[in-house]
């Protein structure tokens, strides 16, 4: 009985090292420089770490996060109408606030969508930037010739399509009693704005401001999002 028990205490210590080590290498590799094998895993990477287990590195050196984000949403009702935006971060930043010991990690469905939006690879972005700066040099010039940037790839198309789909059904399930007839959003289009605060230099100077960016997502089927 008690070699029996042993084994099975054995057994399930090996499949839960083996089930941890297997999500340490999901996280990992989802970190990883931008590969071919990357962009043929990421149907398996992206639906079992979104979007509770997104890693991001926008806390960190040398480019710590420096701007506030968040969404808003409006909904189109079964008669026609659209709706105002509503708030979708406000509300789950303040049920955070409010709880500093066990605060809710709603919060991050947000933030985590958001991030999945504007990540790509590392050498993809900067490739990009050098392109656009060189086409607005060009466009000072007679020629006025411009180059294409590079378009986004598979990967970064099916990334992006993940975080619209998921910021989507996210602000669905908080907007489920905004249509008058009761009968709930028929499509949902979300409005997400980039905050770009003041630099700390300009920390003491009452004149400096905040520039907000605005960016729409596409409308979605509520019953695509269900």
């Amino acid at each position: 009985m008690i070699a029996r028990h042993r084994r099975i205490q054995r057994a399930a210590l090996l499949v839960g090292a083996a089930l941890l080590g297997a999500h340490f290498f999901l996280a990992a590799f989802s970190q990883a420089p931008l590969s071919p094998a990357k962009i043929r895993m990421h149907g398996l990477i992206s639906g079992y770490l979104e979007p509770y287990f997104t890693q991001n590195w926008s806390l960190f050196a040398p480019n710590p996060t420096k701007d506030d984000e968040g969404i808003i949403a409006r909904a189109k009702c079964s008669d026609g109408s659209v709706t105002n935006f509503y708030d979708v971060t406000g509300p789950l930043i303040k049920e955070t606030q409010e709880d500093r010991f066990f605060p809710s990690r709603t919060v991050r469905l947000v933030s985590n969508g958001i991030n999945q939006l504007n990540d790509s690879d590392d050498l993809l972005l900067r490739l990009r930037q050098k392109e656009e700066e060189k086409n607005t040099e060009d466009s000072t010039k007679k020629d006025g010739k411009r180059d294409h940037v590079i378009p986004l790839t598979p990967y970064e198309k099916g990334q992006h399509e993940d975080a619209e789909r998921s910021l989507s059904r996210f602000s669905l399930t908080r907007m489920h009693d905004v249509c008058r007839d009761g009968t709930g959003p028929t499509a949902v289009q979300v409005r997400m704005y980039i905050k770009t605060l003041p630099p700390w230099s300009q920390r003491k100077n009452p004149e400096a401001k905040s520039k907000v960016d605005l960016y729409d997502l596409p409308w979605k089927k509520a019953v695509d999002l269900r």
